[in-house]
């Protein structure tokens, strides 16, 4: 071989050398980046996935403190309205107290004017169609009546408990004076009210008869004025 030869093949053979050496190098130094760039991937997507998770366990928590702030709105409301409700029922009941106290006090100076009284069935309180149309034919001579009041005694019969029957008598008695009250438009200090169970039969019990009399409301119209100006009164003068 010539010497350009020898020349020509050492220089073919540095070149190869060369190249695998280059080759090498680079994936020497490569291969720590690609490791890291998947680490990193790996860590982004770890990183997101906490995130999204935060993100839930956030929304959960506003969802739950939303909720339990309306919870809290609606009891808060709840004890407003149920305060309110028992102011206005201790008003009525002082108002009525006090009306039924002035009543009392002056209950000598009435007069009876006129009366009615209605039965009930057994362990009843509800008003027939015949209560109805005797406590109408009663109301009407209320029209003109001034200085008044109804005296409303509810009874029952001695069947059941002592306690059960003063219960029963005064769901009787309420039961008229709603009727009234409705249809007429009479204010509550007119009735003067009261429930005696079993305590004042006007009947004897041992009887269907008389235990059905004795189940009844009756209803007084009291007047304080003068006789002369109860008697003008009652003939519409």
């Amino acid at each position: 071989m010539n010497r350009f030869g020898m020349l020509m093949l050492a220089a073919l053979t540095a070149a190869g050398v060369s190249g695998c050496a280059t080759k090498n190098y680079v994936k020497s130094q490569t291969a720590p980046l690609i490791e890291h760039t998947g680490q990193l991937e790996d860590k982004t997507a770890a990183n997101g996935r906490a995130i999204h998770d935060t993100d839930d366990r956030a929304q959960a928590g506003i969802k739950q403190a939303q909720g339990a702030a309306d919870t809290a709105t609606q009891n808060a409301q709840s004890a407003t309205k149920a305060a309110g409700d028992a102011e206005t029922a201790a008003n009525d009941a002082v108002h009525r107290a006090s009306s039924l106290d002035s009543v009392v006090k002056g209950l000598d100076n009435y007069k009876q004017m006129a009366d009615v009284s209605v039965t009930f069935g057994f362990d009843k309180s509800v008003l027939t169609q015949d209560d109805k149309d005797q406590l109408d034919s009663f109301a009407a001579q209320l029209s003109n009546a001034k200085s008044y009041i109804l005296e409303v005694t509810g009874g029952t019969d001695s069947t059941g408990p002592a306690q059960y029957n003063y219960e029963l008598s005064q769901r009787r008695a309420d039961a008229v004076v709603q009727y009234l009250a409705a249809k007429y438009n009479i204010p509550a200090h007119r009735f003067y009210l009261i429930g005696i169970g079993e305590d004042k039969e006007v009947a004897p019990n041992n009887t269907a008869e008389g235990r059905k009399k004795n189940r009844r409301v009756e209803v007084q119209l009291l007047t304080n004025m003068s006789s002369d100006a109860a008697a003008a009164q009652g003939n519409g003068n």
